[in-house]
């Protein structure tokens, strides 16, 4: 399948991806404290997601991620949304990101963000991956929304924060029924070697790899200090893109449904883009806790390298 991303590549050598939405939303006053999350916003302050998005294009962003990570149809139906109603939400995630693009100079793309089981649980499940039901009954969570968001057009589905290989499996089985959207497959892990549920991290990345329509596989929301050794082992075992964006290296706290910093601020793990491009990585940018002004760094160093 070709790539969204195989014009940037050749252009610059590296994408940059855009840095966390549900805390930047919640830093500019939204409040987080749901079990939808960010995807609250979507249902009561559509344009101030818009407005994040536009932060990270004009930040040097690529690639605006949808604020779609915690919103499914399970979800929303628990708010009392019908189908029609929810699907209509997961289009209004991509749509947003896209109205942003449109308004961006150059060429920007929109992934479709596919957050796991857990976040829909939100019981911190996403960075545990012990969950209490199988592959087939997550394949069935997965694929209506998938569907829902193939509907509005992204240009690549962010299956993203992934802790399970199980739902590593299911979700290359529901992506089967999808083959025209491309998808990157990046998952949450424990240490340099573990994906979250324990299975070690090269496993991880063959489950992805075995999906035809995964274009970049990789790790996301974890901590940095983790990132270099993960992205060498996924540059080692696929021939596709590599995609890493790290949290800021906070704890989530899934009791007060809130990222908490280290004790020490100088405790706090820097964010290293060019080590992590050296070790193999293509796409790169943040996650949880990283901000329009992290993504710029980001971007600056990166495309300085690329030019020199």
């Amino acid at each position: 399948m070709r790539s969204p991303f195989d014009e940037v590549l050749v252009r610059d050598g590296v994408v940059v991806l855009d840095g966390g939405l549900g805390t930047e939303l919640g830093r500019r006053g939204a409040d987080l404290r749901d079990p939808l999350w960010s995807a609250r916003v979507l249902l009561e302050s559509p344009e101030l997601v818009r407005d994040v998005h536009s932060e990270y294009f004009a930040a040097g962003a690529d690639v605006a991620i949808s604020a779609s990570y915690q919103a499914s149809f399970a979800g929303l139906a628990r708010r009392g949304l019908d189908r029609e109603a929810a699907a209509d939400v997961l289009h209004r995630s991509v749509e947003l990101a896209r109205d942003a693009a449109r308004d961006a100079p150059g060429e920007r793309l929109v992934a479709a963000s596919i957050g796991p089981y857990g976040a829909y649980l939100g019981n911190g499940a996403e960075y545990r991956g012990d969950y209490d039901i199988g592959e087939a009954e997550l394949r069935e969570f997965h694929l209506p929304r998938l569907e829902a968001l193939a509907e509005a057009q992204p240009d690549v589905f962010a299956v993203e924060t992934i802790p399970s290989i199980a739902e590593a499996r299911a979700i290359v089985g529901a992506l089967e029924h999808i083959p025209d959207i491309p998808a990157w497959l990046s998952f949450s892990c424990r240490d340099g070697a573990h994906i979250c549920d324990g299975t070690p991290f090269e496993q991880a990345v063959d489950a992805a790899d075995s999906a035809p329509s995964v274009v970049a596989v990789g790790v996301n929301c974890t901590s940095p200090l983790h990132i270099t050794a993960l992205v060498e082992i996924a540059a080692a075992r696929t021939d596709r893109p590599v995609v890493c964006y790290p949290n800021r290296g906070a704890f989530w706290n899934p009791l007060r449904k809130q990222w908490v910093d280290p004790p020490r601020q100088d405790a706090r793990p820097s964010l290293r883009p060019l080590e992590w491009r050296d070790a193999g990585a293509r796409l790169i940018g943040g996650c949880c806790g990283t901000t329009p002004e992290d993504v710029s760094s980001i971007a600056n160093a990166l495309r300085a390298r690329s030019s020199a």
